[in-house]
């Protein structure tokens, strides 16, 4: 049964995890002394972000990375070298989850794949008996976000998301402040990513290399031509890492960065959900989205705001992918908390900062403690889920936790699809009086591949 931390212990204990963190980092002698007990550790994901969280698997001394699986044996067998030079394991490699979790026995699986693999394969998982490090967003739609948590509780598993900036340690710090009033009372939170671009160019649809099994990495989401794009060209792969703007496998940049920022404000303000939803956006700098037998472009929006409606607050997001400038003064990402008592910037790079009402008054500031590589907190991430397989106690990033975050993004992409604000009833997760729009809760699959049951 687990035994949930009060919040008073785990900022005690998150701020624990991140000295010893910077301890691991910068001290093989304590990698040597680490515990007797190896967590044999799976990825499943080999890519460049997958291969950021298996650095972490790694280094911290207390597992034995006994498998790797790719549809992509470029990356499997980049990976595999690097497992063998860094760790002197000898990891089994696989191109298919299901085989691997049949084959091995897995305390750990590390799910690192694009986003419309990421409930399949964790519930597969959890199943198996391994808990689970996956990344975010947990899921393309909301129902299987919801099978996700059904599946990791009946399986009493853990089940941390890489949402890693809730144990941050300028997050942590930021979400004292504000929760203990220095900001005044928050009525509103604006949150948003922008970064440069242009008009995007269609690019040429062509045979998948025959490292990549296609068909397997399509899976259960709907097939599309695979593509490639030359650098400058203005045009965007799927493969790798362009998932995140074909919105077969993913939900554009509000499913990406916006998750991150949409969790901080649930996080910090204490409401799991909103009462209403509405978001518009569009492609008026990429262009219209193209996708015919020779050619394609991606078809998520270059821009998009969305608002959400909550019980003491209101909450926006936007993003663009055009007009890149220091126009926020700061930093291009986070989040701005408007209080009574002044303004609340949660950065990223560089930390936070408060701006007093009272100009009279001095600006506060905490910089940011991040990792290398990717300037990020993966490294205490991991400590804490390795501590929670440990103790039985709830992850930082636990899997119902960051469901609610994703469904924040889900939502915005759903009501930008439907053209119209919807009412969302948190408690059944289910929208109001709205069968159309229910519908999009969920999504058929490819083949005979099987919706997770809810």
């Amino acid at each position: 049964m687990n035994k949930y931390l009060s919040s008073t212990n785990r900022r005690s204990f998150i701020k624990e995890i991140s000295i010893a963190g910077t301890v691991l980092a910068a001290s093989p002698a304590i990698l040597a002394q680490a515990s007797d007990k190896k967590y044999k550790t799976a990825l499943i994901g080999s890519g460049w972000w997958g291969n950021n969280i298996l650095g972490e698997a790694m280094a911290c001394g207390e597992c034995k990375i006994v498998a790797l699986c790719d549809v992509d044996t470029r990356y499997l067998d980049t990976t595999y070298d690097r497992v063998v030079k860094d760790a002197g394991d000898k990891p089994k490699k696989y191109r298919d989850y299901r085989e691997l979790f049949a084959k091995e026995e897995v305390d750990i699986a590390i799910v690192a794949t694009p986003d419309h693999w990421h409930p399949l394969i964790t519930i597969e998982a959890v199943n198996s008996g391994a808990h689970v490090y996956v990344e975010k967003p947990i899921g393309h739609t909301i129902e299987e976000g919801r099978a996700m948590v059904n599946a990791s509780r009946a399986a009493d598993r853990v089940v941390q998301v890489g949402t890693h900036r809730r144990i941050s340690p300028h997050n942590v710090s930021g979400y004292d402040f504000i929760r203990s009033g220095k900001a005044g009372k928050i009525g509103m939170v604006r949150s948003f990513v922008h970064y440069g671009g242009g008009p995007e160019e269609p690019v040429a649809n062509l045979e998948a290399p025959k490292e990549l099994d296609w068909d397997m990495w399509c899976g259960p989401a709907p097939y599309r031509h695979y593509c490639e794009a030359l650098p400058g060209t203005g045009g965007r792969p799927i493969h790798p890492k362009g998932f995140r703007n074909y919105l077969d496998y993913a939900n554009g940049t509000l499913g990406d960065w916006g998750v991150h920022w949409l969790d901080q404000i649930i996080w910090i303000m204490g409401e799991q959900y909103p009462r209403k939803v509405f978001s518009t956006g569009g492609r008026e700098i990429a262009g219209p989205a193209i996708y015919n037998d020779k050619e394609q472009t991606t078809d998520a929006p270059d821009h998009q705001v969305a608002t959400y409606e909550f019980e003491n607050f209101t909450a926006t997001w936007e993003h663009r992918r055009f007009a890149a400038n220091n126009a926020e003064k700061g930093e291009n990402v986070g989040c701005y908390f408007y209080g009574t008592e002044g303004t609340f910037h949660m950065g990223w790079r560089n930390g936070w900062t408060f701006y007093p009402k009272n100009s009279k008054q001095a600006v506060v500031h905490q910089d940011s403690q991040l990792h290398d590589p990717n300037s990020q907190n993966i490294k205490e991430l991991w400590l804490d889920l390795l501590h929670c397989i440990k103790t039985g106690e709830k992850p930082v990033c636990d899997i119902e936790e960051i469901h609610y975050s994703t469904n924040l993004s889900l939502l915005g992409m759903l009501s930008l699809k439907l053209g119209r604000s919807v009412e969302w009833d948190g408690e059944k997760e289910r929208i109001v009086k709205d069968a159309n729009a229910n519908k999009l809760l969920r999504r058929d699959y490819r083949g005979d591949w099987k919706y997770p049951k809810v």
